[in-house]
């Protein structure tokens, strides 16, 4: 009998997945973590049972698209407006503050200005699958400090597009003017498009009423908007999931969540896992071990100072301190998105071949720790409130 190569790949990942996932639950993680750990020893660097990184690594992006399309239709429109200085202003300064500390640790390294510029745009970038997960799984998605949360991540990610341009041209690459004009134009659409919501007190889908009934058709309708605004914004050199996020608020402005949740719920637990293995593929555990001190250090320093810059700028918004430091503790890991940031800067020669497997490790294993940072953080505001 023929048997497709493919076919134990997949078993040892989903043996993997089931054993890391029910062991380490006896200890009170979250899903994320065994995702993570799974990928680390599934990946080229331990067992090597997978070596298709870049295979993993894009059915995993899929996973991030369906995270922010669940997440849209779980957010109020006029809520997430509501906390829009905590949003903007807050991610603005926590960008500038990161940018500041990294150039004075720059200074003192000798490192070059755009490579210290580089590095603060690569600490300032929170994850908002790892967080949206957590709080998902917690129930917290829907309090105040979820709303300011995802209010942040997602100004940080219509901040990655700047990012991106201000990395070319540190590396002497001058974005077209046409580049530049769609990814203005597609923010303002999204602007607009998000108002249009806010403004809308009830949305219709056209062949609603056609879909109720047919769950077949249910589950391509579902993926074709979520997938569809994933597109129209990845054209206006946008990211995807930042329209997915948009196509999910639009479902839940139709009130038409339910039959979506129940058609594409599978799914999103499937590659939101191929997400998080394909990133703890990434970690090169021989790395890891040889420049152990330098990566611990730099963790520590990303976890102490993440937390008490958003902490810090959050409460000066006027949010408490118990809450700012737990919202601090929720963006206090390096984001998904800062590999990407990486990789232009190895590619525009800002950093070099160390630098870029420095700033993977110390993302990857920020990533991996940033659950257990959370809680102990969630027990001490709990302690003091």
């Amino acid at each position: 009998m023929h048997l497709d190569p493919s076919l134990p790949i997949l078993v040892s990942v989903l043996f993997g997945i089931l054993v890391i996932g029910f062991t380490l639950r006896r200890f009170h993680q979250p899903h994320v973590v065994g995702y993570l750990v799974a990928g680390i020893l599934l990946g080229p660097y331990v067992f090597a049972v997978v070596e298709d990184k870049e295979l993993i690594g894009r059915l995993g992006a899929i996973g991030v698209v369906l995270l922010l399309f669940f997440i849209g239709m779980e957010v109020s429109p006029k809520r997430l407006v509501s906390s829009w200085r905590v949003a903007v202003i807050g991610t603005l300064f926590q960008i500038l503050v990161s940018i500041l500390c990294v150039w004075l640790l720059g200074e003192w390294l000798g490192w070059p200005v755009n490579r210290s510029i580089l590095m603060g745009f690569v600490i300032s970038l929170s994850s908002t699958a790892v967080v949206l997960k957590i709080l998902q799984e917690w129930g917290e998605l829907d309090t105040d400090v979820g709303q300011d949360v995802l209010g942040v991540l997602l100004v940080q990610d219509l901040a990655i597009i700047p990012m991106l341009i201000v990395i070319g041209l540190l590396g002497g690459d001058t974005p077209s003017l046409l580049t530049v004009s769609m990814q203005i134009g597609g923010g303002a659409f999204m602007i607009f498009f998000m108002g249009w919501l806010f403004v809308k007190e009830s949305v219709h889908l056209p062949l609603a009423k056609w879909l109720k009934n047919d769950h077949e058709m249910q589950v391509f309708a579902a993926l074709m908007i979520c997938f569809g605004f994933a597109l129209i914004t990845g054209l206006l050199e946008l990211s995807t999931a930042l329209g997915a996020f948009a196509a999910g608020m639009l479902i839940s402005s139709a009130r038409e969540t339910q039959w979506v949740h129940q058609s594409l719920e599978p799914f999103r637990v499937v590659f939101v896992a191929l997400f998080f293995v394909s990133i703890g593929m990434l970690v090169d555990i021989n790395f890891i071990i040889e420049h152990w001190f330098q990566i611990t250090t730099m963790v520590a320093a990303v976890f102490l100072t993440n937390t008490f810059i958003n902490a810090g700028i959050i409460r000066m918004l006027d949010d408490s301190w118990s809450d700012s430091l737990y919202a601090g503790a929720l963006l206090s890991q390096i984001g998904e998105f800062s590999f990407v940031l990486a990789a232009v800067g190895l590619q525009a020669g800002i950093i070099n071949q160390y630098g870029y497997q420095m700033a993977i490790a110390v993302i990857a294993i920020s990533l991996l720790l940033s659950p257990t940072w959370i809680t102990f953080i969630k027990k001490i505001v709990l302690r003091k409130t």
